[in-house]
């Protein structure tokens, strides 16, 4: 036991990040230097935490057996996916190569004069680094594939090989980063309840007319809303017995509207203040929208859960 606890220390040792090379990049950059050797090093770092809380994401959306979880094993998770992160990391044309860049960008702008808010210009975290996002904007990393892959005649031919769920997530891939920017909630997290809420963009409320409402959140028009509204027939929950019922929801001039609505309602309302502040797992969003009565479904939380595991699948798979 002695040894496999001796072994564990000296892999954590090999496995920890240093994140003092960080700073003492920033203090570099501040004097104008330029080390490419520690540019590509901390761009190596970045990759690894980067990847490190991806792996951590995705641990934490999945459910647990329950039967053999304890401290040992959380243990031999938690090594297991720093090794992982750092095997990922470093490799040719990955994302260390575009964070490389950025980095290259930022230390160009120290040496032209051009500093950040704490006279250094380089971006880079201090202390415990506070969060990947004030590390490095990963924004324009996660987009630039997407962004490719989406211009010009490539997009008519690509999406033809997509399924209809990819083609929903790519199409709506900007509004959701956008209503993450606006809430903190992840954009996976909005982009797996739109999905669920309009049946991947097949079961949207319609107008009259029979054209779109481009209401994907199901958000119904209460006597405060002045907008315009759809009149369905919907499935509504009552003592746990589902029923057909008519309900007037909310339309919207596009889709980016309803986002943006969506986005105005949990983040600004207090009866979704609690989502939000626990909106950092899948589970955790989907628990507290159903709590705070989002929907009237007994099952909606594991459904959300669910469908915002796929459509985390599908985001990598349309970027």
């Amino acid at each position: 036991m002695s040894s496999f606890t001796s072994s564990m220390s000296n892999g954590n040792a090999s496995l920890t990040m240093d994140l003092r090379s960080l700073d003492s990049l920033r203090a570099s950059a501040a004097k104008g230097g330029k080390d490419q050797a520690g540019l590509k090093e901390a761009a190596k770092q970045l990759e690894s935490l980067f990847m490190a809380e991806l792996l951590k994401s995705m641990r934490a959306t999945t459910m647990s057996t329950g039967m053999l979880d304890n401290q040992a094993t959380e243990m031999g998770n938690n090594m297991l996916d720093t090794q992982l992160s750092s095997k990922m990391s470093g490799l040719p044309g990955g994302l260390g190569d575009m964070i490389l860049k950025q980095l290259e960008r930022q230390v160009g702008k120290v040496a032209s004069g051009d500093k950040a808010a704490d006279g250094t210009g380089l971006n880079l975290p201090s202390g415990r680094l506070g969060g990947l996002s004030g590390a490095i904007d990963t924004s324009g990393i996660r987009g630039t594939a997407r962004t490719s892959a989406a211009s010009g005649a490539d997009a008519d031919i690509d999406d033809k090989k997509l399924s209809p769920s990819q083609r929903f997530v790519r199409k709506h891939a900007e509004a959701a980063e956008a209503a993450e920017k606006a809430t903190g909630i992840p954009s996976e997290h909005i982009l797996g309840q739109a999905a669920l809420e309009s049946g991947w963009g097949r079961k949207e409320p319609k107008m009259a007319d029979g054209t779109s409402s481009h209401n994907l959140f199901g958000i119904k028009a209460t006597s405060s809303w002045t907008g315009k509204v759809a009149e369905v027939t919907t499935t509504e929950y009552i003592g746990g017995v589902a029923r057909k019922v008519t309900a007037k929801f909310r339309a919207y001039d596009s889709y980016e509207d309803s986002f943006k609505d969506h986005a105005r309602l949990l983040s600004q309302s207090p009866r979704y203040a609690q989502t939000v502040a626990q909106a950092d797992t899948a589970k955790g969003f989907a628990q507290g929208l159903q709590k705070a009565g989002y929907a009237t479904d007994p099952a909606y939380a594991d459904k959300l859960t669910k469908v915002i595991n796929t459509t985390l699948r599908l985001q990598r798979s349309v970027t």
